[in-house]
């Protein structure tokens, strides 16, 4: 319970706690040494009540006078302590050891045998056994004393019997607690108001500690390393270094944290160009063929106006292109074409001449198209010159296009050394941004992702590398082009 205070409240708690357990340890100690005192203090006035007692009850004892010995015993008792509270008695007892006169005739009656029976239910020596006092200390802690009397030629002319019950010797209770309650008192009254005020200076640097650490992750570390309370304490000291060196170190993270974050800005930036370029790069080269087939046969009104649709669909694609890096653009895409297969192949023939390279094209389409143009375009054009580039001089290359009700298959081939699964998972990996060279298959991929489609290696075939990229045939799903 204690724990959960703040330290303000715990000092000042603690303290007056240390006072009262202090005050009690205190009296408990003086208590038993009071008591011990009170008992040699009790002890010693009976030895001069009885060395009293024997020189006066001589003469009485050989006058045999039992009044006056009573009487001596009744004014001699009040000396002793606790005898007013009927805590101490005294007898004198005969030769024999029978009881003369006592100060309590009621418990100490006269004629009765006190020597050699048992007292209390403990035996008391004899009267030949006594030669010198005898002292006995009970259980209970009362004492009995008996001192023989001698006349002046040795003979025994009787025994002082003297009895203190235990209460007599117990310290004064009352008075011990009255004045630990005064100490107590007294202390608390200075040192609640000390420790207030200690337990306020002692909370202060670690209230501000606390404040400087609740602000964590919101303000500036070299701002909270600065709050950072200094003091002399040395614990305080220790955990206040520990905070301004996690002050330091989310500094020094936070510098790296907008370092990394500008290199991968850089990063992005120099992978969204790259991958622009190549997408422009390839309609770019079948355009400027066609731009080349204008000029020697633009009198051909036939293959002039071939060659404008052709270009004009190939800038057509660069706008599309661009105009996906503005997201608040929303350009209108026609629906795919089977047509559009032949203007791909015509945009990549100056590049088969090149390889002298073989294009064969196979559609086959059952349904109405009803995918985006220009990112299938896109794919084919990719495809398309990564099938050359792969194929070499003298290759073939193998491409169907395939429709239906519920999807559009685009699959491509080349007589090239095959492509084992484990080669085009590492290219697609190097195409993602780690290798800027090349991103045709990696825009395959990301394209077939956006379409809710798919892009993989056909591993049924064996004897050649085939491509095969597949997406539902319907329109683009809301806000995709």
């Amino acid at each position: 319970m204690l724990r959960r205070l703040p330290y303000r409240v715990q000092i000042p708690l603690g303290l007056s706690l240390a006072v009262l357990l202090a005050a009690v340890l205190v009296t408990a100690i003086t208590a038993r040494v009071q008591a011990q005192n009170a008992r040699r203090d009790t002890l010693s006035l009976l030895d001069r009540a009885v060395v009293l007692v024997i020189a006066q009850v001589r003469p009485l004892l050989a006058a045999d006078d039992t009044w006056r010995v009573f009487s001596l015993l009744r004014d001699t008792a009040q000396l002793v302590p606790g005898a007013d509270a009927d805590l101490a008695r005294l007898a004198i007892l005969t030769p024999d050891g029978a009881v003369f006169a006592a100060s309590d005739p009621v418990k100490l009656e006269t004629g009765r045998q006190v020597l050699g029976e048992p007292w209390r239910e403990q035996p008391l020596l004899t009267a030949m056994a006594i030669e010198r006092r005898a002292l006995l200390n009970r259980p209970d802690g009362s004492v009995v004393l008996i001192d023989p009397i001698r006349s002046e030629d040795g003979q025994t002319l009787g025994f002082v019997f003297t009895e203190v019950e235990s209460a007599a010797f117990a310290p004064d209770w009352a008075s011990l607690a009255r004045t630990a309650l005064i100490g107590i008192v007294l202390a608390v009254t200075v040192l609640g108001p000390l420790g207030w005020w200690v337990g306020k200076r002692m909370a202060r640097p670690v209230g501000r500690l606390v404040a400087v650490i609740e602000r964590i992750g919101r303000d500036d570390p070299g701002v909270l390393r600065a709050d950072v309370p200094k003091t002399t304490d040395p614990e305080l000291s220790r955990i206040g270094d520990a905070v301004a060196q996690l002050m330091g170190e989310l500094e020094r993270r936070k510098v790296a944290e907008e370092r990394a974050l500008s290199a991968e800005r850089l990063a992005a930036v120099g992978k969204m160009t790259a991958a622009v370029a190549h997408e422009i790069n390839n309609p770019l080269a079948g355009m400027l063929t066609a731009t080349q087939t204008l000029r020697l046969h633009g009198g051909n009104e036939a293959i002039r106006l071939r060659t404008i649709d052709l270009l004009d669909r190939g800038l057509q694609q660069i706008r599309t292109t661009v105009a996906a890096l503005l997201p608040q653009a929303r350009i209108e895409d026609r629906p795919l074409e089977p047509g559009d297969l032949e203007d791909i192949v015509a945009l990549v023939k100056s590049t088969a001449d090149k390889h002298r390279a073989e294009i064969r094209v196979q559609v086959d389409v059952e349904s109405a198209l009803r995918v985006p143009s220009a990112p299938l375009r896109q794919v084919m054009l990719n495809l398309l010159l990564n099938a050359l580039k792969a194929a070499g001089e003298h290759g073939v290359i193998a491409a169907r296009l395939q429709a239906d009700e519920s999807r559009v298959r685009f699959c491509i081939s080349n007589s090239g050394p095959v492509l084992s699964e484990d080669k085009f998972k590492s290219t697609l990996a190097a195409e993602s941004g780690k290798d800027p060279r090349g991103f045709g298959l990696w825009v395959c991929q990301e394209l077939a992702s956006h379409l809710r489609g798919r892009f993989e290696l056909d591993i049924t075939e064996t004897t050649q590398t085939c491509l095969l990229f597949e997406v539902p045939n319907r329109e683009a799903p809301e806000g995709q082009t």
